[in-house]
């Protein structure tokens, strides 16, 4: 069962079971690159039917399509964003047109369903795709109207991860407080800490890209809606961009509003970037957990063996036995491919030219993968890994004690250099610093020692002289 729909290009045969059309059907056969098609990220069809609801109400309020029509729209409009048909979004995520495939897709979509509703066939030009759902419109206002919307709900969901990841290392810290470690830099001894110490300071890492997320998310609340072509309103209704905008906050929750230069708006690029940027912020300090995650994790016996990760995999086709840290490793290639995104995210922002930016469609796919796999990332990181986390308490408290970094709180009582004297020996001869500080040198009595080296003044030291 088919049906015969045409454009100014000519005809094409379309299966009847399908609610998009003829425009829908070019973009479908022309564009391959990715794929992947955009029913993909339910949000972002969810998101045009917030747009094209709005665009209806406030269409049929100014008198500019039948009232009829435009309660069929409004209704169908409710369907998508209700999650229903998003199968019925074919199109590529890449394609030529600056996102015009998707857009006359998403009115098909919308059309034939007003048609059912109204008790006319599909394709029945009663309810016409161009001249009622997208009248007063431009795939140039509504397609990035949408994904402004559809990237604020998507990024909501990066940061309940973000919290949890956040809360996660939280709980973690409060559960090794009392844990004593050495602290390094440049990958050696530095001084003494708590192993909660350095659980919280990766949360705190992490909860410093919440803000970096929340303030990229306002950029994405000022849109061009009514802007049409190129900001000029060509069109639609005098009074049309501003209820359409209005209509839109109002059912969305979200306050949104039109940008003050609608043809400034409609070539800029800038809120993407702001986002991208926030999510590569983000995908820079996963990297370095995970990396710390796996280097105190090595061994298990010939590394510093500080943390037992969850084993979940044999890891290694040859070696017997092996497990391998591979949720941190996962998450570093998560993260590596988000700053790669990034970069696609600013090429393309970067090449707009005069009242448009044709790159659109890949700033799209760009961003919901970037915020997909970063998603998923922190969820993993979380549930596999971090929650099932084992300190090595005792080979923590032996590295500390045996390790000549502790010579730093002796600094008060006798000074730099006759500590980097000590230090120095027992470099050189494998002594350790309580054999020469109170065994050899006497420079220290047990009692002194003891009241020095307390757990408490590890890893909170007080200065005393």
């Amino acid at each position: 069962m088919s049906r015969i729909e045409s454009d100014f290009l000519g005809e094409l045969e379309i299966p009847d079971d399908v609610y998009y059309g003829v425009q829908t059907m070019r973009g479908k056969q022309n564009f391959h690159i990715t794929e992947m098609p955009m029913s993909q990220e339910p949000f972002f069809a969810i998101a045009y039917g917030y747009v094209k609801k709005a665009a209806a109400m406030a269409n049929k309020e100014l008198g500019c399509i039948p009232a009829d029509v435009a309660d069929a729209l409004i209704w169908a409009s409710e369907q998508l964003i209700a999650g229903k048909y998003n199968d019925q979004f074919v199109t590529d995520w890449l394609q030529g047109g600056a996102g015009t495939s998707t857009n006359m897709n998403c009115n098909e979509v919308i059309c034939n369903l007003a048609c059912e509703h109204l008790g006319l066939a599909k394709g029945d030009k009663k309810v016409s795709p161009n001249d009622h759902a997208n009248f007063g419109q431009s795939t140039n206002d509504t397609y990035p109207t949408a994904l402004h919307l559809s990237l604020i709900l998507r990024s909501r969901v990066l940061v309940k991860a973000v919290e949890d990841l956040r809360d996660a290392f939280y709980r973690k810290a409060e559960e090794t407080k009392g844990v004593l470690k050495m602290g390094r830099t440049h990958l050696q001894d530095a001084v003494p800490m708590s192993f909660g110490q350095e659980f919280h300071g990766w949360g705190k890492t992490i909860e410093d890209e919440l803000t970096i997320i929340r303030e990229a998310q306002e950029h994405l609340k000022v849109v061009n809606l009514g802007a049409t072509a190129i900001g000029t309103t060509v069109t639609a209704h005098p009074e049309y961009p501003a209820l359409a905008v209005k209509y839109l906050a109002e059912i969305t929750g979200i306050d949104f509003k039109n940008s003050d230069d609608l043809i400034a708006a409609t070539s800029d690029c800038g809120s993407y970037v702001a986002l991208s940027s926030a999510v590569k912020s983000l995908a820079v300090k996963l990297t370095k957990v995970c990396n710390d995650l796996r280097l105190l994790a090595s061994g298990p016996r010939t590394g510093l063996s500080e943390l037992v990760l969850p084993q979940l995999q044999p890891g290694s086709s040859i070696m017997p036995g092996k497990v391998n840290p591979v949720i941190p490793e996962v998450t570093n290639q998560a993260s590596f491919l988000a700053i790669g995104l990034d970069t696609t995210v600013m090429l393309a922002a970067s090449a707009g030219q005069l009242e448009l930016n044709v790159m659109e469609p890949v700033i799209t796919f760009a961003l919901y993968m970037q915020m997909k796999v970063m998603t998923n990332a922190c969820n993993a990181l979380r549930e596999k890994c971090i929650d099932g986390i084992v300190v090595n308490a005792d080979r923590c408290k032996d590295l500390v004690m045996g390790s000549l970094g502790i010579v730093t709180l002796l600094k008060p009582h006798f000074g730099y250099k006759p500590c980097a004297n000590v230090a120095r020996e027992g470099f050189l001869t494998g002594k350790s610093l309580h054999q020469l500080v109170v065994e050899e040198k006497g420079m220290m009595t047990q009692e002194q020692w003891d009241k020095t080296f307390t757990y408490e003044n590890l890893i909170n030291p007080k200065f005393e002289k």
